[in-house]
């Protein structure tokens, strides 16, 4: 967002609780383009992740400020930096503006836009409609779309597990795989989910197999590094404004509005589809900037060899042992991540 970029890679100490029975504990914050990563101050290991679209302030005008991921959630952070608390109070208050429905006045000066951009759509191509509509989202509207779709998709698969030592040791492989800037929310659905996939707001889905039946993290890492790409190589808010169609594409760009209707059913969509074909090269150099084992992850994903060969006979590390992706303790917790 515009208006948030003097805020960008901004850091700060914070207070840190997973329950509200816990104890206090200082964590290192940083604000990124959609997410808010919390961290050991002296391991630099991720606790946790929170989306910036889902993070309420739950004491509002009084100090130190308290920001929570969501509305039921157990955890809280309490800040006192003034730019950390301003930035965070500037993103909801961009959200509440993007949400707002137009004045009157605003409304007619869009009305007469309208038109001529309805003239100009009965000339364009509806492809040319919905790239034009996509490329004009903001970040942090993005991210807050890609929370409804996840909504949409807990309706099929359940909601995200939460197990909270799962949800730290998954914060900290994303941490491990993509480093501290610029990190992906990852979830983990209990079921229903077959193959990974990504959501607008970089939300990437990893389905529970990948994780509980494999013998390392290294499979669900690199489903998480291939689902970035896929996300990087075509904008993941066109194929939702295709499943919306035209009128709630044209609703969006002139509005900055999506209704719920118009996202309702993605979720499923979004399971369905096929996976969008990557160049190997493309995958092999990411896996070995991010030192990740690319052997695992097309073991688990093409078990039969029939599209992932090549990535698996160019494995950067075929045949060497890295340093593990994350402790053996931390994998242990986050194959318990969809426990109790």
């Amino acid at each position: 967002m515009t208006a948030l970029k003097k805020y960008q890679r901004l850091e700060c100490s914070g207070l840190w609780r997973e329950t509200p029975q816990d104890q206090r504990r200082e964590v290192l914050v940083r604000l990124g383009e959609a997410t808010l990563t919390l961290s050991d101050p002296r391991s630099g290991e991720a606790v946790s992740h929170w989306s910036l679209p889902a993070i309420e302030r739950v004491n509002r005008g009084e100090t130190p400020a308290v920001f929570a991921p969501g509305d039921d959630a157990l955890e809280s952070l309490e800040l006192s930096e003034p730019d950390m608390v301003a930035a965070l109070d500037s993103v909801r208050a961009a959200l509440k503006a993007a949400e707002a429905r137009p004045g009157r006045l605003r409304g007619l000066i869009l009305g007469a836009t309208a038109l001529g951009i309805l003239a100009l759509a009965t000339v364009w191509l509806p492809g040319t409609l919905v790239s034009h509509t996509a490329s004009v989202v903001p970040p942090a509207q993005r991210a807050e779309i890609g929370q409804r779709v996840l909504d949409d998709l807990s309706r099929v698969t359940g909601a995200p597990c939460d197990n909270q030592l799962g949800l730290q040791a998954l914060a900290g492989l994303a941490d491990r795989v993509f480093g501290p800037v610029d990190t992906p929310i990852l979830y983990v659905m209990p079921e229903g989910v077959s193959q990974p996939l990504h959501l607008p707001g970089d939300v990437i889905i990893l389905p529970r197999s990948l994780i509980e039946q494999a013998n390392g993290p290294e499979a669900a890492a690199g489903a998480a590094l291939v689902e970035r790409l896929r996300s990087r190589q075509t904008d993941p808010i066109i194929p939702l404004l295709q499943h919306a169609g035209l009128k709630a594409t044209f609703q969006l760009l002139t509005t900055a509005e999506l209704s719920d209707e118009a996202i309702a059913g993605y979720g499923e969509t979004a399971l369905r589809a096929t996976p969008e074909p990557l160049d190997t090269a493309t995958m092999i150099r990411a896996f070995e900037v991010a030192q990740v084992p690319a052997t695992a992850y097309a073991a688990a994903i093409d078990p039969d060899g029939k599209t992932l060969s090549e990535l698996a006979a160019g494995d950067p590390y075929k045949g060497l042992a890295p340093s593990p992706l994350i402790p053996d303790e931390t994998w242990i917790a986050l194959q318990g991540i969809c426990g109790g």
